[in-house]
């Protein structure tokens, strides 16, 4: 089945579908990374955007149901240069067709997704619309103009759990993390239970006195999609915890403590979406290299130094990527420690994160 991409400047993108087929509107945005497209795709931060592959070849490997990082898929579109008609893999389940289709995700292939992500560099993230179902390009170009963007949308609402809930572990626990789920990915919690901790994920909009009144011994602002001033009573939250438990923050999590501390938060012109970002720890001189999903950063020239320091640099752009209270136990970083997919050059935090629960108890 045909499929059409257009962007809000006009520019058109013809190719096949795969996946569902219909019309699905959300920010284009490229990804670099050359693999791990099942947790791309599961990840609850690109919520609101349509996902560009920048490498060439995509679904050789299929999907199954131990590699995904949420309870969904909450992206709004897929494009890829190439669909693998043959995936291979011992672990595989089902093909990444069936399995677009299956959660009702759109995906188009067949296009110059080089020329996409070099349009993309050099205008910026725009609105973006993906149909098989009116090809009309005057049409589509109308319509995607008059779609929302992501600037002052809260999408957090979308992804967060409903209730509150327990990762699952096989072992007691030294520690209680509660997760504040912002869109978090489940190898987060992973994480947290490796590093012998129980997590309990609670909704976003969760007050800070009900936070305490779970007696952690730690909280995780976690990832998420959207504009992070737009997700005020997180960062009201956010406020009410500092200064009484360690704090870790992750990706939007970053952004949440940047708005807690007094910073400003703003959008970067095509966002960092990948597994090959370089990241300067700014106190060793060691430089990571790290996986990323973000389109908005934390100023600054907006935050109070003499509280804050600043802990990491991105070596592609100077954005902030760490950051550290100067008294408290609180930091943050806004690449992904995590990884899944993605190098596991700093998942040391975690560690880092353990070390200061146990200072403070």
């Amino acid at each position: 089945m045909e499929a059409i991409l257009v962007l809000e400047d006009g520019m058109i993108f013809r190719g096949k579908s795969f996946g569902a087929s219909g019309e699905s509107y959300g920010e284009i945005v490229f990804n670099t990374s050359m693999a791990g497209y099942q947790e791309i795709l599961t990840d609850p931060s690109y919520k609101g955007q349509i996902v560009t592959m920048t490498y060439p070849l995509i679904g050789n490997y299929g999907v199954n149901r131990l590699d995904t990082e949420s309870a969904g898929l909450f992206l709004e579109g897929f494009a890829v240069k190439e669909y693998s008609k043959i995936a291979s893999n011992w672990r595989k389940e089902q093909s990444l067709g069936e399995y677009l289709e299956e959660n009702n995700i759109m995906g188009i292939e067949g296009i110059d997704t080089r020329a996409l992500t070099l349009h993309v560099r050099e205008k910026g993230a725009m609105k973006a619309v993906l149909s098989t179902r009116d090809l009309d390009e005057k049409s589509l170009v109308e319509k995607v103009k008059k779609s929302l963007g992501l600037t002052g949308i809260d999408l957090v609402k979308e992804v967060s759990c409903a209730k509150k809930y327990i990762w699952p572990s096989l072992k007691k626990a030294k520690y209680k993390v509660v997760v504040i789920d912002c869109g978090v990915k489940y190898n987060i919690l992973r994480e947290l239970v490796e590093h012998n901790c129980e997590a309990v994920v609670v909704p976003a909009e969760t007050r800070a006195e009900d936070i305490l009144e779970l007696k952690p011994d730690g909280v995780l602002l976690s990832n998420g999609p959207g504009d992070p001033s737009a997700v005020k009573y997180v960062v009201e939250t956010t406020r009410g915890l500092i200064g009484k438990l360690p704090i870790f923050g992750i990706c939007l999590g970053h952004q949440m403590l940047g708005l807690a501390f007094g910073g400003k938060t703003y959008k970067l012109k095509f966002g960092h979406h990948g597994a090959n970002h370089p990241v300067k720890d700014l106190k060793t001189g060691k430089v990571c290299i790290t996986a990323q999903n973000h389109g908005f950063c934390v100023d600054i020239d907006s935050l109070d130094k003499k509280d804050i320091e600043l802990t990491h640099i991105n070596l592609n752009d100077d954005t902030l990527e760490g950051m550290r209270h100067k008294k408290l136990p609180v930091f943050s970083v806004q690449f992904h420690p995590e990884a899944s997919p993605g190098p596991h050059d700093t998942k040391y935090l975690f560690g880092k994160f353990i070390e200061m629960m146990k200072d403070s108890v």
